[in-house]
């Protein structure tokens, strides 16, 4: 199963619809991560990552390899769950 990484900042003004996004998908069984580039832990996440901005939002395949992501910006729920690869979600 694919899973979900999203990156946030405290003053980030859109970062709130992107945690939105993730615990909505949350609710619905699917594997989300969120990390605050706030702390060393989320900081080293997003290096891994190239995170260079926030909010940015990845999706993994069980392997760790990127399937896409979106950086800087917010997808609407419709859009990420497009590319959630051997899920059906309405």
């Amino acid at each position: 199963m694919e899973l979900i990484k999203i990156f946030v900042k405290a003053k980030c003004p859109k970062c709130p619809a992107a945690k939105e996004i993730g615990m909505e998908l949350k609710r619905e069984g699917l594997p989300v991560l969120h990390y605050d580039l706030d702390t060393i832990d989320g900081l080293a996440e997003a290096s891994f990552h190239s995170i260079l901005s926030t909010p940015s939002l990845i999706i993994e395949d069980e392997e760790e390899r990127e399937i896409v992501s979106w950086r800087g910006m917010v997808p609407t729920l419709q859009e990420v769950k497009q590319h959630l690869l051997g899920t059906h979600l309405s």
